[in-house]
């Protein structure tokens, strides 16, 4: 975690207070030692509202960079044509400002959402896709671990498969 903090050119976000039972399950970053890095993702499991686990990840990204594109199991970098279009689907708080979210087309096993906050692409995914309505209905308020002075104590459980490359 502090790894990515340290170098990250974008936000960490990290939903806090964690949803009941939530865990966090990894951390991952994208970019290279001349650029430093451009994205990140939070990884969490919980319980869905259904049945079974449910996986979240969170990621920030400059536009262009195309990670959280890739998670999403989009073609392009960004999350293409008609995103934004009509009203968000979700609105999430993000250092005490609402970010809006829109639904995104994308595989069927999965729920994808996007939106910008500072200036930089932020994603939601989520599988199953029928766990997708967690973004919604828990009311999430993401804090960035880059900022000074939080203190966090954060349940960690196992490494999400989700981070690995081509496990999405």
């Amino acid at each position: 975690m502090e790894a990515v903090t340290r170098e990250a050119h974008v936000p960490v976000w990290m939903p806090w207070p964690l949803p009941a039972g939530w865990l966090v399950t990894g951390f991952a970053a994208a970019g290279d030692e001349r650029t430093g890095t451009r994205a990140t993702v939070v990884a969490l499991s919980g319980p869905s509202l259904t049945q079974g686990p449910a996986d979240l990840l969170i990621i920030a990204e400059e536009p262009g960079v195309g990670l959280g594109a890739g998670f999403a199991g989009l073609p392009g970098p960004d999350p293409g044509e008609g995103f934004g279009d009509g009203p968000p689907h979700a609105k999430i708080d993000v250092n005490g400002h609402p970010a809006a979210l829109w639904c995104v087309s994308g595989p069927s096993d999965r729920a994808v959402y996007a939106g910008e906050a500072m200036g930089d692409w932020l994603w939601a995914v989520v599988w199953p896709a029928d766990a997708g309505c967690l973004v919604a209905l828990f009311e999430l308020s993401l804090r960035d671990l880059r900022d000074d002075g939080q203190v966090f104590d954060l349940p960690f459980g196992a490494f999400s498969p989700r981070l690995e490359v081509g496990e999405t």
